[in-house]
């Protein structure tokens, strides 16, 4: 599934825990003409699926799996303030907006629904901040004692790719860097096998993206 919408349709499915919480959900999907609903036996093709749960648990992400396997498949919680998972473990299931039932507006859903299909994300702030330190826990715990930064690029790669990104070759880095010719070489093989990378030039792309260089 792209991750920007290239169409003027966004195609929604919505599952909830009772008929009722759906019907309500799928009317409110008139209020745009450019959102629409489509059935449960296409959901492989919805571009957001909204899911309505009472509470959001181990047993939500399971629900999540197996309601759609496609690959970039996103998701919009409708729920109460019950979180009992990691955000992050939410994240890669899919989920890519949350929205608490006492702060729910139709008007909100529907800018939610669009937020989503075009590429983006909305979380309350009390789950942001969640994940927030979860990812400051994940470098400082995980990443810093491999010499890894949030990139995946080690402080040496990122010296050497942004000397390759000057066009120095590997005899320059080394006098430069005052390392010898094989360990720049394998600087640069340890990345790329890493970050399956095809060559140095894509090795500098990534590094361009990712802001590191």
């Amino acid at each position: 599934m792209p991750e920007c919408l290239l169409t003027d349709t966004v195609h929604v499915a919505v599952h909830a825990v009772d008929e009722i919480t759906r019907a309500g959900l799928v009317s409110y999907l008139g209020l745009d003409h450019s959102v629409h609903e489509i059935l449960p036996a296409k959901i492989q093709d919805a571009d957001v699926i909204v899911v309505a749960v009472d509470a959001v648990d181990a047993s939500t992400l399971q629900l999540l799996r197996g309601l759609s396997n496609a690959p970039g498949a996103r998701f919009a919680i409708v729920s109460a303030k019950n979180w009992r998972v990691d955000v992050s473990a939410a994240i890669d299931c899919g989920v890519r907006a949350v929205l608490w039932r006492d702060a729910f507006t139709p008007v909100i859903f529907i800018r939610t629904l669009l937020t989503i299909a075009g590429g983006g994300g909305s979380l309350p702030p009390d789950l942001q901040g969640s994940l927030m330190s979860q990812v400051q826990w994940f470098n400082r715990e995980v990443l810093a004692p491999r010499d890894l930064t949030a990139s995946g690029v080690s402080p040496r790669e990122v010296d050497v790719l942004r000397l390759v990104a000057e066009g120095k070759e590997i005899a320059e880095i080394a006098a430069k860097l005052s390392y010898s010719e094989r360990t720049v070489k394998s600087t640069l093989y340890g990345l790329m096998k890493r970050l399956r990378l095809r060559n140095r030039a894509h090795a500098v792309s990534y590094a361009i993206r990712a802001g590191v260089i």
